[in-house]
């Protein structure tokens, strides 16, 4: 395995460029650390599934190893049990391995872990999108709908360099667990 390492400001970004035994079939994967004035987060990521492992956990976790190479591997530690539900849901059904930390100010409220994980988050999956080159062979946008319960959900993703997003949840609630109801907009932008 080799590794390129591509420097950004503030933060660190290790792109791994894993091969597989018969020819150049590639994973993309990635690791970010972001570490702010208010939050430490570091981000493991595999698009493809398989396996993925933080360097070291800045919670001293120790995490077991995927029973085999094709396995998702889903850890995710917040700090916020909504978050972590949703996060976790993300992965396993977009089939992405994802191991996420965050020591964050919870004591003063969920704003900061809630926005710095879901930014990182965002810069992880870019940097394991583009860890080969431009990015070449997705579909660029796509839609479904999801029935959960009672709600039914629609989602329409356009990947392109022209961010927006239009977020309508309909919540008349203050928080869902333990995540307020205004951030989860700020999660998904």
């Amino acid at each position: 395995m080799s590794v390129n390492s591509t420097e950004i400001p503030n933060k660190k970004h290790k792109l791994e460029d894993d091969r597989a035994a018969e020819g150049e079939v590639r994973k993309h994967t990635a690791f970010i650390k972001r570490i702010t004035n208010e939050t430490k987060i570091q981000i493991a990521i595999s698009l493809k599934g398989g396996h993925i492992e933080l360097p070291s956990s800045i919670l001293q976790k120790t995490y077991e190893p995927a029973p085999d190479a094709k396995a998702q591997v889903i850890m995710i530690h917040s700090g916020i049990g909504f978050l972590d539900h949703m996060l976790h849901a993300l992965a396993k059904h977009s089939g992405w391995s994802l191991i996420v930390e965050c020591i964050g100010d919870l004591h003063i409220d969920d704003h900061h872990s809630a926005e710095d994980v879901s930014i990182a988050l965002g810069e992880a999956f870019y940097a394991a999108l583009t860890s080969h080159g431009p990015i070449k062979g997705i579909k660029r946008f796509g839609s479904a709908y999801a029935p959960l319960d009672e709600a039914l959900s629609r989602a329409v993703v356009d990947i392109s360099n022209r961010p927006y997003a239009v977020i309508d949840l309909g919540l008349k609630r203050e928080k869902i667990g333990d995540l307020s109801c205004e951030m989860i907009e700020h999660v998904f932008e």
